[in-house]
């Protein structure tokens, strides 16, 4: 993994705490996303991400960047910024966590990302509830069973079965789906997107609902 943070001391605070866990593989600190794209290493797999950099780099083409290289981004960042938020997950990030959260919990965080799920916690949440902003998906409410079904991990075709409706009709509710949230600038291209944006949207609990998946 790599990260992309422009401020000294919580690059050196990166640097410690994720080279002392065994199980990641860490490169460096690069201050911008031109300079790790530029240093020679290989794309990381996992890119902690600040939003704020000295470059006044916009978060979601550096997002889109890092994401088209493969890389599974985890915004690290204070959170201030409602607008900065908005534009990086408006790029699809893995998730979000700010930077004043224990030590414990940025090491979880890259964990989750590098297995390829999504790290969705209450700072995800908050920083959507605080942006009046934010373009929240209109979807009709079949819409909206499709999408919780589809999106909790059923195939398509059970989605058909359980709500009674045709292989076909699913796809093409799903096609709409995608259409609604690409027109209001959330693209959601792929299963694990459609996630995201269900979490997004509260139509999916989040890991830190006690009542999440239970």
């Amino acid at each position: 993994m790599a990260a992309i943070e422009d401020h000294e001391a919580t690059a050196l605070g990166i640097t410690h705490t994720v080279s002392s866990s065994s199980d990641l593989e860490f490169q460096a600190v690069f201050p911008t996303v031109t300079g790790y794209e530029r240093s020679g290493w290989p794309y990381a797999d996992v890119v902690l991400l600040d939003l704020r950099l000295g470059d006044d780099s916009d978060p979601f083409a550096n997002a889109h960047r890092l994401i088209s290289q493969g890389a599974h981004v985890l915004i690290y960042s204070s959170l201030e910024s409602p607008y900065l938020i908005r534009r990086a997950l408006q790029a699809g990030v893995h998730g979000v966590i700010e930077k004043s959260r224990p030590i414990a919990e940025l090491t979880e965080a890259v964990r989750t990302v590098a297995a390829g799920k999504v790290y969705a916690t209450a700072d995800w949440a908050a920083a959507i509830d605080a942006d009046g902003d934010f373009p929240h998906t209109k979807l009709s409410a079949r819409q909206r069973d499709v999408l919780e079904l589809y999106a909790s991990g059923e195939s398509a075709k059970r989605v058909a079965r359980l709500l009674d409706l045709s292989p076909e009709t699913v796809q093409d509710y799903l096609e709409r789906i995608r259409t609604k949230y690409a027109l209001s600038g959330r693209p959601a291209n792929t299963k694990i997107e459609l996630f995201r944006r269900a979490q997004e949207d509260g139509l999916l609990p989040g890991p830190d609902d006690p009542h999440a998946w239970s």
